[in-house]
């Protein structure tokens, strides 16, 4: 395909296994003059939580989690608020948890302990009652990612690398800090300060390259790594959308599952997810009927991934 403007990253584009693309540009870090290649790692962002309902899911198979129970069994300490919250509602944003910078203390960007922002979540009123309203809500999988390692009786990194990195073969993916020889973030060329990951568990924590987040994303879908029910479960509407971008070929986003949205790119329908935290910007989508996947994942927060999507697209669809 044509060279694709204003990527600072890698891309890959599969149709039915295929590689339909596989392209690479800019630099991992601006200072040494180091090229992204396919093998760089980046930051997932808020794709890593696609891995959290994964993760979920894989618990509720084998009898540990309930999607229906009340999460404040998990969450000791809670108020009377969490009585009516359940993992369904953390999944799929309706729990009326507020994302972050909407309360006092939840402020990604301010190291801290899990346990201290696990307090702030509890102790900051629901926006509404749960079930009432989808709202984007990275605290919320940061609370599935506790009843992940609860449940499990396991850190959440160890239960991601054991249930699904190590299966899939996924071994440029880490979770948590930083692993060597990984892309430094970036804005307009100017280095960005990153969170602190380790403190975030199920919200935004994992690194990978553009091949091993296709692997993930073509075995998710093709039921590899989880059960045919819990794939259903993630790719049912739980929250309806409307959100039409301009332009062709068109994006409208029809609804949210768990950990996924659903809509319809140029006609055809798409399970994706996009994330950005400081310094990066990632995008991983499924298009069923083609059995296509498209990637991106990027170290400039000022990329355009709309641009980036509206380019790699035709590669997906055509004959």
């Amino acid at each position: 395909m044509r060279p694709v403007v204003g990527l600072c990253g890698a891309a890959m584009v599969t149709i039915g296994g295929s590689a339909g693309a596989d392209l690479a540009g800019g630099l991992a870090d601006i200072e040494a003059g180091v090229p992204c290649t396919s093998g760089t790692r980046f930051q997932l962002c808020s794709v890593s939580k696609q891995f959290a309902a994964a993760a979920v899911m894989l618990l509720v198979e084998s009898g540990r989690l309930d999607l229906g129970e009340p999460v404040g069994r998990w969450l000791p300490g809670g108020g009377p608020q969490w009585r009516q919250v359940t993992l369904h509602h953390l999944l799929s944003h309706t729990a009326g948890i507020p994302h972050w910078l909407e309360a006092p203390g939840l402020d990604p960007a301010e190291p801290m302990r899990i346990s201290e922002r696990l307090k702030i979540i509890q102790a900051t009123p629901l926006r509404t009652e749960p079930g009432v309203q989808w709202h984007y809500s990275s605290p919320g999988f940061l609370l599935a990612g506790f009843i992940v390692e609860r449940a499990s009786g396991q850190p959440y990194p160890e239960f991601l690398a054991e249930r699904i990195l190590s299966p899939l073969k996924l071994t440029e993916t880490t979770v948590g800090a930083a692993p060597a020889a990984a892309a430094r973030g970036y804005k307009d060329g100017q280095p960005v300060a990153p969170w602190d990951l380790d403190a975030m568990p199920g919200t935004g924590d994992i690194w990978s390259t553009a091949g091993d987040l296709t692997r993930f994303t073509a075995a998710l879908h093709r039921g590899e790594l989880i059960a045919a029910s819990s794939l259903r479960a993630m790719c049912t509407v739980h929250a309806p959308l409307d959100d039409d971008e301009e332009g062709e070929p068109r994006l409208t986003t029809t609804g949210y599952g768990y950990g996924m949205f659903a809509g319809i790119f140029a006609g055809r329908a798409a399970w994706y997810h996009p994330g950005d935290n400081p310094g990066y910007q990632s995008f991983a989508c499924w298009i069923p009927d083609r059995a296509a996947s498209i990637v991106i994942l990027v170290n400039d927060a000022a990329a355009s991934i709309t641009g980036l999507l509206r380019q790699l697209l035709p590669a997906a669809l055509k004959p």
